[in-house]
């Protein structure tokens, strides 16, 4: 097979992107891609890449949105022109407003067949706008290099300042790749080596005095920092369960109800915010208070200014000084109090061991009992949350499961994600399946599980198709099932709509046989109806992929 101008410039593009640290490129098939694709199946199988096949766009994005969310690396994507490139535009919006760094390298047409009808060609230069950190339509090989744009995008996709973009703010960027034919040719062998992800320089973090009454406010991807912050201050934590900061000895218990309080939620002077804050109004309406000192750690595309006064900082430090003892011991004792405790009592060994018939029948009939008790949402939450641990992962979509789990899931130190940039349902299966593939690559340990509802299973149901011949992550996705988006419940159109036209229009119930799209796409499948069958499935050794479906009432 002869060479051809793109092969060698896709080659040299996907070389550098190695150099520079990315390990991980999601494809899907193409025929304006086909030299992206060869080259990426060429240093795949030099060991030099980790290549994820995908037929459905959308779902490659969230895969490679999932990928960087739990590495913190580009991930590139890889797709065909047309409509293909918009369908990125999902986990680009996600990635944007949740700081994820992301390449999209999206094929092209030549300038000389844009916008004359030609086939398969429309107007992908900047096509995804302000969601991008940079956007470059690159020169056709032979016409121009590709040679030094991997190294840009990389740093700029990191953080690195660049011509209108967010300094020390990860996001995507977008590589617009035109070729012209031949297509594809020979892959060139090109000696490179893994390098390593360049880190922009850090601004000085902002000294935080001790001073005000203060509490620390943990929204997604806040993570360990959070934590960290609200010890060193002796202030109390509202950590959301998507923060990744929900451990420790500072973090409040039904802090929604806390910040409702005169006595403590009015009393505050200052918030110190982590991530995205997205699970309650409570928090959104401390934020908004024109008299509150809030200062905002950057994560996302977007500043957090609900107040219009917010002060940003790269990162915050706590200054020394005498710690506020009475504040911090108000809020943990009311905190306390609110605590939630799902577990099962322990049995009653006198009274299964009793002589008497009718004590050991209590007990026993007890025993019995806890062993059939029907599963709700809080003891669905409760269950994965136990079964969780730091080696494993979890993943919530935007289900009114995730605002149960908020309410009343106690601390606990184990990695979370959520797509919680624009709090929607898109890609939830997809991107755990990404955190799945990064989390376990080198034969790591651990699980990879899914908590979400049947709407936000059945929006993302193609992500369930993977390849035959890539690893299968060890996943379980599972569904509560109560037949719609019972979500609505709590938002004001249940009070306001009739009830027909919620139900069509909100609820949007189906009958869909979650068994038969299990046994579809290859998934191992459960139902489950009571705790302890679910903790049985849970803590079962997993070797491959499950789907676990948990009727819900509505």
């Amino acid at each position: 097979m002869t060479s051809s101008p793109a092969a060698d410039a896709a080659a040299a593009l996907i070389a550098e992107l190695i150099a520079h640290g990315v390990r991980d490129l999601v494809l899907s098939p193409g025929s304006r891609s086909q030299s992206l694709a060869l080259a990426a199946v060429h240093f795949a199988q030099r060991d030099l890449l980790r290549v994820h096949v995908r037929v459905d766009e959308r779902v490659a994005g969230f895969t490679a949105l999932g990928l960087s969310r739990e590495t913190g690396v580009p991930t590139a994507v890889v797709c065909t022109s047309g409509t293909a490139v918009a369908n990125l535009l999902p986990a680009v919006m996600e990635a944007f407003h949740s700081g994820i760094p992301l390449l999209l390298l999206t094929a092209d047409r030549p300038p000389e067949l844009r916008g004359i009808g030609a086939n398969q060609a429309t107007a992908q230069p900047g096509l995804f706008g302000t969601f991008v950190r940079s956007s470059l339509d690159a020169p056709v090989p032979g016409d121009g290099e590709w040679m030094g744009l991997a190294e840009a995008a990389v740093a700029t996709a990191m953080g690195a300042d660049a011509e209108g973009a967010l300094p020390e703010v990860a996001g995507p960027v977008h590589l617009n790749l035109p070729t012209r034919e031949p297509l594809s040719g020979a892959v060139p062998r090109i000696v490179v080596a893994p390098g390593v992800v360049p880190q922009p320089v850090r601004a000085e973090p902002v000294v935080i005095e001790r001073g005000p009454r203060t509490v620390v406010i943990a929204g997604a991807d806040a993570g360990a920092e959070a934590e960290e912050i609200a010890y060193r201050g002796s202030w109390p934590l509202i950590a959301e369960v998507v923060s990744g900061a929900r451990f420790g000895r500072q973090i409040v218990h039904g802090y929604r109800r806390l910040l409702n309080e005169q006595t403590l939620g009015g009393r505050i002077e200052r918030a110190i915010v982590l991530g995205h804050p997205t699970l309650s109004r409570e928090a959104a309406r401390l934020l908004a208070r024109t008299d509150l000192d809030v200062i905002a750690v950057r994560r996302g595309g977007e500043e957090l200014n609900l107040n219009g006064r917010t002060r940003a900082a790269a990162s915050v430090v706590v200054a020394d000084g005498p710690a506020d003892r009475e504040w911090l011991a108000a809020w943990l004792g009311a905190s306390a109090a609110l605590a939630v405790d799902l577990s099962e009592a322990a049995p009653d060994a006198e009274g299964l061991a009793s002589t008497d018939p009718a004590t050991r029948r209590d007990a026993v009939r007890t025993e019995l009992d806890a062993v059939r008790r029907p599963l709700d949402r809080e003891l669905l939450v409760d269950a994965v949350w136990r079964a969780t641990w730091p080696h494993d992962r979890l993943m919530f979509g935007s289900s009114r499961l995730v605002r149960v789990a908020d309410g009343v899931l106690g601390g606990k130190k184990v990695p979370v994600h959520a797509n919680r940039g624009l709090a929607g349902i898109d890609g939830t299966i997809a991107t755990a399946t990404g955190i799945a593939a990064a989390s376990q690559a080198e034969g790591a340990h651990g699980v990879t599980r899914v908590l979400l509802g049947d709407l936000a299973f059945l929006h993302d149901v193609g992500a369930l198709l993977l390849p035959p011949d890539e690893q299968a992550p060890r996943m379980q996705v599972i569904v509560g099932n109560d037949g719609g988006g019972t979500i609505f419940d709590g938002l004001e159109v249940a009070a306001s709509a009739p009830p027909t036209d919620l139900d069509r229009a909100f609820y949007t119930p189906h009958r869909v046989e979650i068994e038969h799209l299990a046994l579809a796409y290859g998934w191992e499948y459960h139902r489950v109806t009571t705790r302890s069958a679910l903790d049985q499935v849970l803590t079962t050794p997993v070797v491959g992929r499950q789907i676990i479906e948990v009727p819900l009432a509505r």
